[in-house]
């Protein structure tokens, strides 16, 4: 059966529209983002943020300024979802396994892909560093040329033989290629932030609990998850509040450029909350100078915000 032009505009249409969606690897109950366009597009046009969690290539060590993975909160991912951004996979086989059974060959032809890439990046490197050299001796000649010149002279007035000048960078320069070595321990290497063959990739369902995605029906995410939600909604991001006693840390806007300015704590509609947990909160968000946010929400979803602010004795 043959598809009709239009038919094949959707076909290719759904095909582009389902590659430009976010790809969030669960592993563990926990999402990561490993494509750098995508977390730029979370970050830019979802105004949501996560959390790098990876380490710098070169500077391995330190956690000061960390890189990929981007690891999200279980609200934004579930949010990148249902708004038909992103979709949920893991790896349901690993390197040296496929979905027909055992194959042996996968690690072998891994390595062996890789070792032809570090192969190609020598010999790449290699032409481009002779390429460098050769322009420093050269834009040097000239100045190396008069040097000699000058050398020359002095050497003549004082009556001195003068050493053949015919070692050095410029007879470098005429045999550079066959002398010149790029020692590969020199060479810049890629570090490889995707397996070349990642195995099946199986989608997962966020309404079904699962090893992986063990959020579904949980009182206390979907009590946290309608919060966020609706602050997201209202033009807010959020981060992790933990470190603040909290759920949520809200700001303004993008926190690169804005301090929070509120301390959500997400609680159940019918829970109730002792005296003294108010009295703290109420201390807590006074001494870091920002507002703290009570939020419950009913079952049809709509929120309500408590606000404290600790005014002390008057």
């Amino acid at each position: 059966m043959e598809l009709s032009n239009q038919e094949e505009d959707g076909v290719h249409g759904a095909a582009a529209a389902e590659h430009s969606r976010i790809l969030i690897h669960l592993q563990q109950g926990k999402a990561f983002v490993w494509r750098s366009e995508d977390a730029r597009k979370i970050r830019e046009e979802h105004g949501l943020v996560g959390n790098l969690v990876g380490a710098l290539v070169r500077k391995p060590r330190q956690n000061t300024r960390l890189g990929l993975p981007l690891q999200l909160l279980p609200e934004e991912a579930r949010i990148l979802v249902e708004i038909g951004a992103a979709r949920l996979v893991h790896h349901c086989s690993m390197d040296g396994e496929s979905s027909d059974g055992p194959d042996v060959s996968t690690a072998a032809d891994v390595k062996e892909s890789y070792a032809q890439f570090l192969r190609s990046s020598y010999e790449e490197q290699c032409k481009l560093a002779l390429q460098e050299k050769k322009r420093t001796l050269e834009d040097l000649s000239e100045r190396i040329a008069e040097g000699r010149k000058k050398k020359k002279r002095r050497v003549e007035q004082e009556e001195e033989p003068m050493e053949s000048s015919s070692q050095g960078p410029i007879k470098e320069l005429c045999n550079l290629e066959q002398t010149f070595h790029f020692p590969k321990e020199a060479m810049m290497v890629q570090i490889p932030t995707a397996r070349l063959h990642p195995g099946k990739e199986e989608e997962v369902d966020i309404q079904e609990v699962s090893s992986e995605w063990p959020y579904a029906g949980q009182k206390n995410h979907e009590a946290r998850y309608r919060v966020f939600r609706d602050l997201w909604q209202k033009g807010y991001y959020l981060t992790n509040g933990g470190k603040f006693g909290g759920d949520f840390l809200v700001y303004p806007g993008d926190p690169m450029r804005f301090h929070a300015h509120y301390i959500a704590i997400c609680l159940p509609q019918d829970e109730d909350l002792a005296l003294t947990d108010v009295i703290t909160a109420g201390r807590l968000g006074t001494n870091v100078k920002k507002t703290v946010l009570l939020c419950s929400s009913n079952p049809e979803g709509q929120v309500t915000y408590t606000s404290l602010q600790w005014s002390g004795l008057q």
